[in-house]
């Protein structure tokens, strides 16, 4: 996708060093970051620098490529694995690429092993690219429809950031969005802001401005009005892990939009790559939700009037925080699933069918 016209992936390897788009910096600043050491990949998904299930995933893989850069030896390899799994615990995708570049480097000749980590990790790229793809192709389908009964501009809720920038290009709840742009459908997007970390507003809005797609920036609790006065036609998020029965665990807010969206007969429907989909937790109260820094909700940032980016405190100084970064959302109140495969209901059924 595009940024002043010039077209990137979020993550890519070049003269030994992996770069990344620092997407802290945005919306005011574009900065391409360069990642030198697993202990650099570490930070930057703690930090996030990059973000987003797919991206997550595919920076753990490039990480370990620079661990076999830096050390060869399976011993630091096996650690520098278990030190990126530690490092942001929600996101299914980041285990399962982990696990994957294990897996393909097991038993490789320590002459050989760095190739075959960056040929690994760039081909999780490419998979992963693809399966955006296709996402977007089988949810332009729902959106067509509803552009064939309406015959107006198709209005979409999405929350949080489930963008290109999410992943490694295309996105995920963007995916559909952006091939029916190129199709040539009107469609308009009501993005949330998404408190506390404002990835709706720093992310989604700007990803979507670059792409010249009419979107609406609105506070978190604003969906359920326009819900209401018919104002929105869809619901398209992420997901960071989706279990086998298809409760969805999502950026947090998300819970309440599929309410709302239940209780006036919106369709939901969250867009995910099957690498997001945890087949081994049977009960979502099992799911580890990440509890991020209290700054988070208690500062924000933003740009002075000297084209400074600054941080300041909003919350009395004595107040407590609670900053849950996730929660889930039963399948009951998911329209469908939109995998690069097909749109299937959200259940253990559907998704076996479909991911024997």
């Amino acid at each position: 996708m595009r940024i002043e016209g010039k077209e990137y992936r979020t993550i890519w390897f070049e003269n030994n060093v992996v770069k990344i788009i620092d997407q802290t910096k945005l919306p005011h600043q574009f900065v391409i970051k360069e990642l030198k050491t697993i202990n650099d990949a570490i930070n930057a998904i703690k930090v996030m620098e990059v973000r987003g299930a797919p991206l997550i995933g595919a920076t753990a893989a490039y990480g370990l490529a620079l661990a076999a850069q830096e050390n060869n030896d399976s011993e630091f390899i096996k650690k520098s694995a278990e030190e990126l799994t530690q490092s942001r615990p929600t996101a299914i995708n980041l285990k399962w690429a982990v696990e994957r570049m294990l897996k393909k480097l097991a038993g490789i000749n320590s002459d050989q092993i760095l190739s075959i980590a960056l040929n690994e990790a760039k081909e999780i790229c490419d998979e992963d690219e693809k399966f955006c793809e296709k996402i977007g192709i089988n949810g332009l389908k729902i959106i067509e429809e509803i552009y064939n009964k309406k015959k107006d501009t198709v209005n979409i809720l999405t929350h949080c950031n489930a963008g290109w920038l999410a992943t490694i290009n295309w996105g995920t709840a963007t995916s559909p969005i952006y091939h029916a742009h190129k199709k040539g459908i009107p469609v308009h997007v009501w993005v949330d802001e998404t408190r506390p970390r404002n990835q709706g507003a720093n992310l989604t809005s700007y990803e979507l401005n670059e792409e010249e797609i009419p979107n609406t920036i609105i506070a978190d609790n604003t969906g359920g009005i326009l819900m209401q006065r018919r104002e929105v036609d869809m619901c398209i998020v992420g997901t960071d892990r989706t279990l086998s029965n298809g409760d969805v665990c999502n950026k947090i807010g998300t819970y309440l939009k599929a309410l709302a969206a239940h209780d006036n007969n919106v369709p939901f429907y969250v867009a995910l790559p099957s690498s997001t989909i945890d087949w081994d937790i049977k009960d979502a109260k099992d799911i580890p939700i990440e509890e991020r820094n209290s700054e988070e909700l208690s500062h924000i940032e933003g740009i002075d009037e000297n084209n400074q980016i600054k941080k300041v405190l909003i919350y009395p100084n004595k107040s407590k925080v609670m900053n849950l970064a996730f929660d889930v959302t039963p399948a009951k109140y998911v329209t469908g699933l939109i995998t690069e495969r097909a749109t299937i209901e959200a259940s253990f059924d559907g998704l076996k069918k479909l991911f024997k």
